[in-house]
């Protein structure tokens, strides 16, 4: 496959990389005396060297020979060398970071490649809004891989977005640099029941030669797996469950073992490695949504490595599931993911295999990180107007919350948020009816919700029940909804919801508590409603605020506005709300949020 993820391509170099291997040229950087993670065999090679020139590996050995009066010599004894980390799967915008502070953030942490579904950004602008991120993570050594928004929206009908993605746009993008193939397939209806234009849009990547991958999020491993799967996905990080996992790695599907901020599905479908004699191959490790307080605390893939461990999986399988497997996922095995001839030098040194603590990186045989610190530097993209006045939203009114209703009490269907989960269940609960409204009850943890369209001013708003954030008083918004990035409104009571949704339209964008008519955590996300241009500590700064909000409020969920975005979604079971209602996942059908006897 031809592309352009490493400095220079093999054809232009090979003569150079041989002169090198060979002695006759002085290689640019020699790593000595290394023990070798080799992850083409799942091996630990002790003493071994490394020679770089040209940005690629040119041999793995002795060699002395390689070393002249220009070679940088790093003395490795005692350390782990092994690939440089890639993360198959990751959404940028779910850090609120910006694609190069995104880069600065887990650059340090080990991470030399991400596969990038903006299909957050591109919701809310299009595919200017992908033009934009990958314009800002160019300037970066970070290698961001493009796999194109597939669902836009995410299930067409039930939502409204700012843009729309059709197979003639999938087409076009397929010939960019920077893709790679296609981003998450979430209308697997669509796909179950052939669907021509979600057909299409699959097509036109696998005509590009390009990867399809995937999101089949129900725990049905039997006709609707395999047809997912016979489509041409390739891979899927929605497994929940050992069983799901295994049995997409049994059908030749790359199951990505997910472990988020919000999501931690890790020591669940690790399971499907640990507890059965299988080959591992199939397997990924991947972030999907990682916010910047994770990323700071804990760190990126190296974090996630290191769960793996502590569950049971072994640090060289561990490795693999971040590096040679995931090139192989997306056939890019012949220039990422291991450290072997020819390919680019992209790699880590580590202290520890267990703790996987990262000491240097390099990619394509430049250090860009040292001792936890991100040492590369890159000029600032400025976003442009287009990107930083997205919210197309007049200010609300009290009247926009009110939920009107006959007698003193109403039978309603509830959505039921799980904690760490990003299922919820369909509840049912008996609320208040006061002076003809119906009242949120936080006594049964039942909220007020709304969802108000943002893009075109169309007034669409959709309203339903929600219950598990424990929250006591108070109001909570956001434009993190995924994934249309529509305003979310929840809350004990009107005034404050009120309060909260005009601040946010006001700021253009972004996340806030709110409790008896005071702000008490915010965070501003001007960039689409998404994204800040602030620093990773900045922002790290903020959320912990704003958590520390939600706390104060009653929650006792962790990363409780991750799960509150995903209210919104759907393509996930069971019931969701969106700007034109509550969908049932199950039959993907409106239902009425108010039951009548």
């Amino acid at each position: 496959m031809l592309n352009e993820f490493c400095k220079k391509p093999l054809w232009e170099v090979s003569r150079t990389l041989a002169d090198v291997a060979m002695g006759r040229k002085p290689a640019e950087l020699v790593i000595k005396g290394a023990t070798l993670v080799n992850v083409c065999t799942k091996e630990l090679l002790k003493n071994v060297d490394v020679a770089v020139a040209e940005g690629r590996i040119a041999m793995v050995g002795d060699c002395a020979h390689c070393v002249g009066d220009g070679t940088t010599v790093v003395e490795a004894k005692g350390k782990y060398l092994a690939p440089a980390f890639m993360d198959g799967h990751i959404h940028i915008e779910s850090s609120m970071l910006t694609a190069s502070e995104y880069a600065k953030a887990v650059l340090a942490h080990g991470t030399c490649a991400v596969f990038i579904d903006p299909h957050e950004i591109c919701n809310v602008l299009g595919f200017d809004g992908v033009r934009y991120m990958l314009e800002d993570a160019a300037r970066t050594p970070l290698k961001t891989i493009l796999t194109t928004p597939s669902c836009v929206p995410a299930v067409p009908g039930f939502e409204d977005t700012g843009a729309s993605v059709g197979p003639e746009d999938v087409a076009e993008t397929m010939k960019w640099k920077e893709c790679a193939g296609l981003g998450e397939m979430m209308n697997f209806p669509g796909i179950l029941s052939s669907d021509e234009r979600t057909h299409a849009i699959v097509g036109e990547t696998l005509k590009a030669g390009k990867i399809v991958t995937g999101h089949y999020s129900v725990p049905e491993t039997g006709s609707g797996l395999n047809a997912y799967i016979a489509s041409g996905v390739r891979c899927c990080h929605e497994s929940t469950r050992e069983e799901d996992a295994l049995a997409k790695m049994r059908l030749g599907m790359y199951a990505m073992f997910r472990e988020g901020s919000a999501w931690h599905d890790l020591k669940e479908v690790g399971k499907a490695v640990t507890n059965h004699d299988i080959d591992s191959r199939f397997a990924c490790l991947v972030s999907d949504d990682a916010h910047p307080h994770t990323l700071k605390e804990q760190g990126h893939l190296d974090h996630i490595v290191r769960r793996a461990v502590e569950y049971g999986i072994d640090p060289v399988e561990a490795i693999q599931m971040v590096t040679i497997n995931v090139a192989q996922c997306f056939e890019l095995e012949h220039d990422l993911g291991s450290i072997a001839p020819s390919k680019c030098a992209n790699m880590v040194l580590l202290d520890d295999l267990n703790s996987c603590h990262v000491t240097s990186v390099w990619i394509d045989g430049d250090l860009v990180a040292k001792d936890g610190e991100t040492i590369a530097k890159w000029e600032a993209y400025t976003y442009p107007e287009k990107a930083t006045h997205s919210l197309h939203l007049s200010p609300l009114e009290l009247k926009d919350f009110e939920i009107p209703h006959a007698g003193d009490s109403v039978k309603a269907r509830v959505i039921e948020a799980i904690g760490g989960k990003t299922s919820t269940i369909e509840r049912f609960a008996t609320l208040p009816v006061k002076d003809g409204k119906v009242q949120a009850d936080a006594g049964q943890d039942v909220l007020k919700a709304f969802v108000f369209e943002r893009h075109h001013e169309t007034g669409k708003r959709g309203y339903g029940f929600l219950k598990g954030f424990g929250i006591k008083e108070g109001a909570l918004a956001q434009t993190v909804s995924h994934d249309a990035h529509n305003l979310l409104v929840v809350g004990t009571n009107d005034e404050d919801m009120l309060l909260a949704a005009n601040e946010l339209i006001r700021v253009g964008g972004g996340m806030i508590a709110v409790k008896n008519g005071k702000i008490l955590g915010e965070v501003p996300l001007p960039i689409a409603g998404l994204m800040s241009e602030k620093s990773l500590d900045e922002m790290v700064a903020l959320v912990s605020n704003l958590e520390t909000a939600w706390k104060d409020m009653g929650c006792t969920l962790p990363s409780p506005f991750m799960t509150m975005s995903i209210i919104p979604l759907a393509c996930l079971p069971e019931l969701r709300l969106t700007n034109r209602g509550v969908v049932d996942c199950r039959t993907f059908r409106f239902v009425s949020p108010i039951v009548e006897d």
